[in-house]
């Protein structure tokens, strides 16, 4: 069981939740909800004991699973392989290590003495559910829709959607009473996604989960805390339920508090009417004065409907030559595992290329090759006259904790602070959330700053990483339709079906293969699978 009590938690000096109590129980199926920067993932961070709350407790029963919503510090050692990863969850990973080792030691040296060590680490890895685990470990990663073979190799070499998969099936594997999960559905396919539904609800354990899945939720959820301007509301029932409840809500508390207001005008003036005439009438007057003041701090505040259109718009990309980017030969391996070779194809001015393929397949390598983070193993590529090239990145290495938000901007474009806190205001980073640390940002925040950085670099070629990944509803379709309307080059790498159908690419590249192909209606039913 979760439980906490008079939780506050503040980041950046902002008070994302104050006073909170509630509990999640054995067999409750929790959706947290509210805006991206609302304090989601700053509240799960405190329940997850990463990050300490301003006053309150948070108690927890039985053994806690948390998936990060950027996990890269819960990776561990970088050099074991997946299937080691997983096997962490149980603690099953040095005795794999140590069996792994004594079996080459006895290859080496089948003497008694070696044999009985390794027969001895064999009967104590067996002992302790091994073998089975290794079984179930790949059951599991098989149904997150990663290949078995890629559980061999070090974590170190795969991709980031892979280690995003590889670390929600290590705290699966673990069979923790309590489930913290934040994002479960980012880098999953249809497929998977299916499958993890299924597990979520035969889960007998608490589990409470942030998600912008509003099918994962509508299916796996019973119960939503909604979060926004420090306050937590419950509500019993789906996503959709839900959704309605809060609606109904905000009409009722519209209503109070226009009938409030209406009261309090009303008295208002009529005090004000009497104050300058008789003595009686003055009397009057202070009870009517009384009666507002107490009125005015019983009165409620109409919710503020976050749920709006953002206005986003990228600038006219500068010009440059016809051919942006050209690509011949180009091969990526990490130490013996080989990603792709062989891939080569150009874009030109204007032109919106996706790159399509498994989890695994190189997107992300290729990406980080054509922005120069990253060396090819053969092969070359260009970019054209006058191009400029700007990244995103799926996993917001370009953010920089200690580093402020503005600051982040002032990087890429020499501009005064209203103009730059107007670009920032354009993907709703507003108000002091502009002189916040960028490392205590939410995944949502952090994506919003990475595109406004984009916007501020005046590039006139984008390769963009799964750049929709963490956007709540309104700020998919903002962010969707200003690059929809941008006449630069893109290359782009995205499951969300959405994105690309409004993106319209002009073609498609298969990866590992490189195959490359014009876009049509039917590659579209394989975006989410790849």
């Amino acid at each position: 069981m979760l439980s906490a009590h008079g939780l506050s938690i503040e980041v950046g000096g902002r008070v994302t939740l104050e006073d909170a109590t509630f509990a999640v129980r054995a067999g409750d199926k929790v959706g947290l909800v509210g805006r991206n920067g609302a304090g989601k993932t700053s509240l799960l961070r405190a329940l997850g004991g990463e990050l300490q709350p301003a006053a309150g407790s948070v108690r927890v029963q039985g053994a806690l699973g948390w998936l990060a919503q950027e996990p890269r510090s819960h990776y561990g050692d970088f050099a074991a392989s997946g299937l080691e990863h997983v096997l962490s969850g149980r603690g099953l990973d040095e005795q794999a290590q140590r069996l792994e080792k004594l079996r080459l030691a006895m290859e080496e040296d089948p003497s008694p003495r070696a044999i009985h060590r390794f027969s001895r680490a064999e009967e104590q890895f067996s002992s302790a559910g091994g073998y089975a685990a290794e079984a179930e470990a790949r059951k599991l990663v098989a149904g997150l829709g990663l290949d078995g073979d890629r559980l061999d190799l070090p974590v170190r070499v795969l991709s980031g959607g892979e280690r995003r998969r590889l670390e929600l099936a290590r705290i699966l594997f673990a069979g923790s009473d309590v489930l913290l999960l934040d994002e479960p559905t980012n880098h999953l396919d249809g497929d998977a996604k299916t499958w993890l539904v299924g597990f979520l609800r035969s889960y007998r354990g608490a589990l409470l989960v942030v998600s912008h899945d509003i099918e994962m939720l509508d299916s796996s959820i019973t119960r939503v805390l909604h979060l926004d301007e420090g306050a937590m509301v419950e509500y019993k029932g789906t996503f959709s339920q839900y959704r309605e409840a809060r609606a109904a809500d905000e009409e009722r508390q519209a209503k109070l508090a226009s009938r409030q207001a209406a009261e309090i005008k009303r008295l208002s003036t009529l005090a004000e009417s009497m104050r300058h005439q008789s003595a009686k009438r003055a009397r009057v007057a202070k009870v009517l004065d009384k009666r507002v003041s107490k009125l005015q701090a019983a009165a409620v505040t109409p919710a503020v409907r976050r749920e709006r259109r953002y206005n986003v718009s990228f600038p006219p990309p500068p010009h440059c030559g016809r051919v942006v980017l050209e690509v011949v030969g180009l091969a990526k391996a990490y130490g013996p595992a080989l990603v792709f070779e062989d891939v080569g194809f150009a874009v030109e001015r204007g032109q919106r290329l996706l790159v399509m393929g498994l989890n695994g397949a190189g997107k992300t390598s290729l990406l980080r090759i054509l922005a120069g983070l990253s060396e090819p193993t053969q092969g070359s590529w260009r970019a054209g006259v006058g191009v400029s090239v700007g990244y995103y990145a799926q996993e917001h290495e370009g953010i920089q904790p200690g580093q402020s938000v503005i600051g982040h901007l002032r990087k890429e474009r020499a501009a005064t602070e209203t103009e730059l806190r107007g670009l920032l205001g354009m993907f709703g980073l507003v108000g002091d959330t502009a002189f916040q640390d960028a490392g205590t940002l939410s995944g949502g925040e952090k994506t919003k700053l990475a595109l406004a950085q984009l916007v501020a670099g005046r590039h006139n070629c984008l390769l963009l990483d799964e750049p929709t990944n963490n956007l709540d509803p309104p700020s998919r379709e903002g962010v969707g339709r200003a690059l929809s309307e941008w006449p630069g080059a893109m290359v782009v790498v995205s499951h969300d079906t959405s994105f690309v159908a409004e993106l319209a690419p002009d073609r498609v590249l298969t990866m590992p293969e490189g195959a490359e192909d014009a876009w049509d209606d039917d590659a579209l039913e394989l975006v989410s699978l790849a």
